[in-house]
Protein backbone atom coordinates (compact mmCIF):
# COMPACT_ATOMS: atom_id res chain seq x y z
CA UNK A 1 0.00 0.00 0.00
CA UNK A 2 2.97 2.36 0.73
CA UNK A 3 3.45 2.48 -2.87
CA UNK A 4 0.20 4.58 -3.80
CA UNK A 5 0.88 7.09 -0.88
CA UNK A 6 3.65 9.12 -3.11
CA UNK A 7 1.24 8.73 -6.49
CA UNK A 8 -1.63 9.82 -4.33
CA UNK A 9 -0.29 12.59 -2.78
CA UNK A 10 0.83 13.88 -6.26
CA UNK A 11 -2.56 13.17 -7.68
CA UNK A 12 -4.01 15.62 -5.21
CA UNK A 13 -1.00 18.01 -6.20
CA UNK A 14 -2.11 17.78 -9.62
CA UNK A 15 -5.71 18.19 -9.24
CA UNK A 16 -5.04 21.94 -7.87
CA UNK A 17 -3.38 22.83 -11.25
CA UNK A 18 -7.04 22.62 -12.79
CA UNK A 19 -7.94 26.02 -14.41
CA UNK A 20 -10.85 28.21 -12.23
CA UNK A 21 -12.27 30.26 -14.64
CA UNK A 22 -13.82 31.19 -18.21
CA UNK A 23 -16.60 33.08 -19.60
CA UNK A 24 -18.90 30.15 -21.62
CA UNK A 25 -21.55 32.73 -23.25
CA UNK A 26 -21.19 34.88 -25.07
CA UNK A 27 -19.10 32.52 -27.03
CA UNK A 28 -15.38 33.47 -26.57
CA UNK A 29 -11.62 32.81 -27.86
CA UNK A 30 -10.45 29.77 -28.40
CA UNK A 31 -7.13 28.74 -28.56
CA UNK A 32 -5.80 27.75 -32.18
CA UNK A 33 -2.69 27.50 -34.44
CA UNK A 34 -2.63 31.78 -34.83
CA UNK A 35 -1.47 31.34 -31.29
CA UNK A 36 0.27 28.76 -31.32
CA UNK A 37 2.47 30.21 -33.94
CA UNK A 38 2.99 33.08 -31.12
CA UNK A 39 2.94 31.64 -28.22
CA UNK A 40 4.27 28.39 -29.02
CA UNK A 41 3.19 24.23 -28.99
CA UNK A 42 3.55 23.32 -25.27
CA UNK A 43 1.21 27.02 -24.01
CA UNK A 44 -1.60 25.98 -26.67
CA UNK A 45 -1.62 22.71 -25.79
CA UNK A 46 -2.43 23.51 -22.09
CA UNK A 47 -5.13 25.86 -22.96
CA UNK A 48 -6.70 23.37 -25.09
CA UNK A 49 -6.45 21.09 -22.20
CA UNK A 50 -7.40 23.77 -19.97
CA UNK A 51 -9.16 27.16 -20.86
CA UNK A 52 -9.72 27.56 -17.17
CA UNK A 53 -6.47 28.18 -16.56
CA UNK A 54 -4.59 31.36 -15.67
CA UNK A 55 -1.98 33.42 -17.27
CA UNK A 56 0.74 32.97 -14.85
CA UNK A 57 0.65 29.00 -15.85
CA UNK A 58 0.84 29.85 -19.14
CA UNK A 59 3.89 31.56 -18.33
CA UNK A 60 5.51 28.88 -16.39
CA UNK A 61 5.16 26.54 -19.54
CA UNK A 62 6.39 28.86 -21.72
CA UNK A 63 9.54 29.75 -19.65
CA UNK A 64 10.36 26.19 -20.63
CA UNK A 65 9.97 26.46 -24.29
CA UNK A 66 12.23 27.85 -27.22
CA UNK A 67 8.73 28.62 -29.78
CA UNK A 68 7.43 30.97 -27.22
CA UNK A 69 7.89 34.54 -28.79
CA UNK A 70 6.59 37.29 -25.57
CA UNK A 71 6.12 40.27 -28.09
CA UNK A 72 3.82 38.29 -30.70
CA UNK A 73 2.12 35.88 -28.35
CA UNK A 74 0.95 38.99 -25.94
CA UNK A 75 -0.28 37.22 -23.46
CA UNK A 76 -1.23 40.07 -21.15
CA UNK A 77 -4.39 40.72 -23.15
CA UNK A 78 -7.39 37.45 -23.89
CA UNK A 79 -4.48 34.94 -22.62
CA UNK A 80 -2.39 35.18 -25.67
CA UNK A 81 -5.75 33.72 -27.47
CA UNK A 82 -5.97 35.24 -31.52
CA UNK A 83 -8.35 36.75 -33.81
CA UNK A 84 -7.22 34.90 -36.35
CA UNK A 85 -8.26 31.61 -34.82
CA UNK A 86 -11.73 33.16 -34.00
CA UNK A 87 -12.55 35.05 -37.00
CA UNK A 88 -16.03 33.22 -37.61
CA UNK A 89 -16.86 33.79 -33.98
CA UNK A 90 -18.01 38.21 -34.10
CA UNK A 91 -20.59 39.59 -32.29
CA UNK A 92 -22.34 42.06 -34.02
CA UNK A 93 -24.03 44.42 -31.09
CA UNK A 94 -25.49 47.80 -31.30
CA UNK A 95 -25.12 50.72 -28.53
CA UNK A 96 -27.63 50.23 -25.85
CA UNK A 97 -27.51 46.64 -26.25
CA UNK A 98 -27.85 44.18 -23.52
CA UNK A 99 -25.70 41.24 -23.58
CA UNK A 100 -25.63 38.39 -21.02
CA UNK A 101 -23.14 37.25 -19.15
CA UNK A 102 -22.42 33.41 -18.39
CA UNK A 103 -19.14 32.79 -16.47
CA UNK A 104 -18.21 29.53 -15.30
CA UNK A 105 -15.74 29.52 -12.05
CA UNK A 106 -14.56 26.38 -10.78
CA UNK A 107 -13.07 28.01 -7.09
CA UNK A 108 -13.03 30.69 -5.34
CA UNK A 109 -9.81 32.86 -4.94
CA UNK A 110 -10.74 36.75 -4.00
CA UNK A 111 -9.82 39.27 -6.32
CA UNK A 112 -11.09 42.12 -8.24
CA UNK A 113 -12.67 41.67 -11.72
CA UNK A 114 -14.32 43.65 -14.55
CA UNK A 115 -16.39 43.47 -18.17
CA UNK A 116 -14.47 46.34 -20.59
CA UNK A 117 -13.94 47.17 -23.56
CA UNK A 118 -10.65 46.99 -24.76
CA UNK A 119 -8.61 47.89 -28.12
CA UNK A 120 -6.83 45.22 -29.11
CA UNK A 121 -3.78 46.92 -30.75
CA UNK A 122 -3.18 49.27 -27.49
CA UNK A 123 -4.43 47.02 -24.38
CA UNK A 124 -6.15 49.28 -23.61
CA UNK A 125 -9.38 49.84 -21.63
CA UNK A 126 -11.52 52.54 -23.83
CA UNK A 127 -13.46 54.31 -21.35
CA UNK A 128 -14.88 53.10 -17.90
CA UNK A 129 -15.58 49.13 -17.28
CA UNK A 130 -18.80 48.12 -17.95
CA UNK A 131 -19.36 46.46 -14.93
CA UNK A 132 -16.93 45.60 -11.87
CA UNK A 133 -16.53 43.98 -8.59
CA UNK A 134 -14.25 45.13 -6.16
CA UNK A 135 -14.10 42.30 -3.87
CA UNK A 136 -14.62 39.36 -6.14
CA UNK A 137 -15.17 35.83 -5.80
CA UNK A 138 -14.25 35.63 -1.97
CA UNK A 139 -12.97 32.57 -0.42
CA UNK A 140 -14.98 34.05 2.25
CA UNK A 141 -18.50 34.05 0.83
CA UNK A 142 -18.21 31.60 -1.67
CA UNK A 143 -18.84 32.52 -5.31
CA UNK A 144 -22.03 34.78 -5.29
CA UNK A 145 -24.97 34.52 -8.30
CA UNK A 146 -24.15 37.81 -9.80
CA UNK A 147 -20.44 37.00 -10.13
CA UNK A 148 -21.27 34.36 -12.56
CA UNK A 149 -24.71 35.43 -14.01
CA UNK A 150 -24.89 39.26 -15.07
CA UNK A 151 -25.53 41.65 -17.81
CA UNK A 152 -23.95 44.70 -19.19
CA UNK A 153 -25.25 47.57 -21.70
CA UNK A 154 -22.63 48.21 -25.14
CA UNK A 155 -21.80 52.25 -24.69
CA UNK A 156 -22.93 54.77 -26.87
CA UNK A 157 -19.98 57.04 -27.05
CA UNK A 158 -17.39 54.40 -29.02
CA UNK A 159 -18.12 56.54 -32.35
CA UNK A 160 -15.99 54.21 -34.61
CA UNK A 161 -13.69 52.66 -32.44
CA UNK A 162 -14.95 49.08 -32.97
CA UNK A 163 -16.80 49.17 -35.86
CA UNK A 164 -13.78 46.53 -37.87
CA UNK A 165 -13.64 42.80 -36.36
CA UNK A 166 -10.78 42.23 -34.78
CA UNK A 167 -9.73 45.91 -33.49
CA UNK A 168 -12.10 46.15 -29.75
CA UNK A 169 -12.99 42.39 -27.35
CA UNK A 170 -15.20 42.25 -24.12
CA UNK A 171 -12.69 41.30 -22.00
CA UNK A 172 -13.52 39.49 -18.79
CA UNK A 173 -10.82 39.89 -16.46
CA UNK A 174 -10.35 38.39 -12.83
CA UNK A 175 -7.19 38.96 -11.12
CA UNK A 176 -7.46 36.79 -7.45
CA UNK A 177 -4.85 38.91 -5.82
CA UNK A 178 -5.42 36.48 -3.20
CA UNK A 179 -3.51 33.73 -5.14
CA UNK A 180 -2.03 36.10 -7.95
CA UNK A 181 -3.51 34.54 -10.61
CA UNK A 182 -5.30 36.02 -13.56
CA UNK A 183 -8.01 35.06 -15.91
CA UNK A 184 -9.27 36.62 -18.87
CA UNK A 185 -11.62 35.86 -21.57
CA UNK A 186 -12.32 37.90 -24.81
CA UNK A 187 -15.31 38.37 -26.92
CA UNK A 188 -14.71 39.54 -30.22
CA UNK A 189 -17.62 42.32 -31.83
CA UNK A 190 -18.47 44.73 -34.23
CA UNK A 191 -20.25 47.74 -33.16
CA UNK A 192 -22.66 49.54 -35.38
CA UNK A 193 -25.58 52.06 -34.82
CA UNK A 194 -26.99 54.19 -31.62
CA UNK A 195 -29.25 53.16 -28.80
CA UNK A 196 -31.73 54.63 -26.95
CA UNK A 197 -29.08 57.70 -25.93
CA UNK A 198 -27.26 59.85 -28.18
CA UNK A 199 -23.76 59.69 -29.26
CA UNK A 200 -21.46 61.66 -26.93
CA UNK A 201 -18.30 62.78 -27.16
CA UNK A 202 -15.53 59.34 -27.68
CA UNK A 203 -14.34 57.76 -24.48
CA UNK A 204 -11.20 58.18 -22.74
CA UNK A 205 -8.59 54.89 -23.34
CA UNK A 206 -7.62 54.28 -20.24
CA UNK A 207 -4.01 52.34 -20.67
CA UNK A 208 -3.61 48.94 -18.05
CA UNK A 209 0.24 49.48 -17.72
CA UNK A 210 0.03 53.12 -16.31
CA UNK A 211 -2.35 52.02 -13.61
CA UNK A 212 0.28 51.27 -10.86
CA UNK A 213 -1.58 52.22 -7.29
CA UNK A 214 -5.35 52.19 -5.76
CA UNK A 215 -5.48 56.17 -6.13
CA UNK A 216 -4.73 55.80 -9.81
CA UNK A 217 -7.19 53.11 -10.20
CA UNK A 218 -10.17 55.69 -8.01
CA UNK A 219 -9.00 58.89 -9.95
CA UNK A 220 -9.93 57.30 -13.05
CA UNK A 221 -13.05 56.03 -12.35
CA UNK A 222 -14.04 59.73 -10.94
CA UNK A 223 -13.06 60.94 -14.37
CA UNK A 224 -14.76 58.46 -15.83
CA UNK A 225 -18.03 58.52 -14.72
CA UNK A 226 -18.06 55.49 -12.77
CA UNK A 227 -21.93 56.23 -12.01
CA UNK A 228 -22.51 54.89 -15.58
CA UNK A 229 -20.70 51.24 -15.23
CA UNK A 230 -23.35 49.46 -13.70
CA UNK A 231 -21.32 48.20 -11.07
CA UNK A 232 -22.53 45.22 -9.09
CA UNK A 233 -21.42 46.37 -5.44
CA UNK A 234 -20.60 43.17 -3.11
CA UNK A 235 -22.69 42.02 -0.04
CA UNK A 236 -20.27 43.13 2.69
CA UNK A 237 -18.25 40.45 4.11
CA UNK A 238 -15.00 39.57 6.64
CA UNK A 239 -12.91 40.20 3.97
CA UNK A 240 -14.36 42.66 2.12
CA UNK A 241 -13.50 46.58 1.85
CA UNK A 242 -15.14 49.64 2.07
CA UNK A 243 -15.84 50.64 -1.46
CA UNK A 244 -16.27 54.70 -1.65
CA UNK A 245 -12.56 54.92 -0.07
CA UNK A 246 -9.56 55.27 -2.34
CA UNK A 247 -7.27 52.86 -0.87
CA UNK A 248 -9.91 50.40 -0.95
CA UNK A 249 -8.63 47.79 -3.81
CA UNK A 250 -5.76 46.76 -5.32
CA UNK A 251 -4.09 48.10 -8.66
CA UNK A 252 -5.92 46.18 -11.19
CA UNK A 253 -9.72 47.12 -11.16
CA UNK A 254 -9.38 48.56 -14.46
CA UNK A 255 -6.15 46.85 -15.49
CA UNK A 256 -6.64 44.57 -18.02
CA UNK A 257 -2.74 42.91 -17.13
CA UNK A 258 -2.23 42.32 -13.86
CA UNK A 259 0.69 43.46 -11.61
CA UNK A 260 3.85 41.42 -12.83
CA UNK A 261 5.17 40.45 -9.11
CA UNK A 262 7.93 37.89 -8.47
CA UNK A 263 5.66 35.07 -9.10
CA UNK A 264 4.14 36.74 -12.02
CA UNK A 265 6.89 38.20 -13.96
CA UNK A 266 7.20 36.85 -17.64
CA UNK A 267 9.86 34.25 -17.34
CA UNK A 268 12.85 34.57 -19.93
CA UNK A 269 12.86 31.60 -22.74
CA UNK A 270 15.36 28.57 -21.14
CA UNK A 271 18.24 28.02 -23.33
CA UNK A 272 18.99 24.25 -22.00
CA UNK A 273 15.79 21.77 -21.45
CA UNK A 274 18.51 19.82 -18.80
CA UNK A 275 18.69 22.87 -16.75
CA UNK A 276 15.46 23.90 -16.38
CA UNK A 277 14.38 20.19 -15.54
CA UNK A 278 17.08 20.18 -13.03
CA UNK A 279 15.54 23.56 -11.93
CA UNK A 280 12.72 22.33 -11.75
CA UNK A 281 12.76 19.25 -9.49
CA UNK A 282 13.70 20.95 -6.60
CA UNK A 283 10.13 20.86 -4.88
CA UNK A 284 9.10 24.11 -3.74
CA UNK A 285 7.83 24.48 0.14
CA UNK A 286 6.77 27.96 0.52
CA UNK A 287 3.39 28.93 -0.88
CA UNK A 288 0.47 26.78 -2.56
CA UNK A 289 1.08 29.19 -5.81
CA UNK A 290 5.20 27.90 -5.93
CA UNK A 291 4.14 24.21 -5.96
CA UNK A 292 1.64 24.93 -9.15
CA UNK A 293 3.98 26.54 -10.89
CA UNK A 294 6.68 23.68 -9.90
CA UNK A 295 3.70 21.07 -10.77
CA UNK A 296 3.06 23.16 -14.82
CA UNK A 297 6.89 23.38 -15.38
CA UNK A 298 7.22 19.56 -14.80
CA UNK A 299 4.54 19.23 -17.05
CA UNK A 300 5.91 21.66 -19.79
CA UNK A 301 9.66 19.47 -19.54
CA UNK A 302 7.79 15.92 -19.65
CA UNK A 303 6.24 17.51 -22.93
CA UNK A 304 8.60 19.03 -24.55
CA UNK A 305 10.31 16.26 -23.86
Amino acid sequence: MKHFAPALAFASIISLVNGHGFVSSPKARQPGTAMEAACGKQVVSNQGSDKYGNIQGELQVASSQDDYEAAACDIWICKGYKFADNKDNVYSYKAGQKVDFTVDIRAPHTGVANVSVVDTSSNTVIGAPLISWSVYASVATGVKANETSFSVTMPDDLEDQCVTAGDCVLQWYWYAQSIDQTYESCIDFTLGGSGSGGVSAPAPSVKASSIGSSTDVATIATATNPATTGAVQPTTTADAKPTTTIAAQPTTTFATSARQSATSAELPVATSTAATTSAAMAFPTDSAADVLAWIQAIFGNLAGN
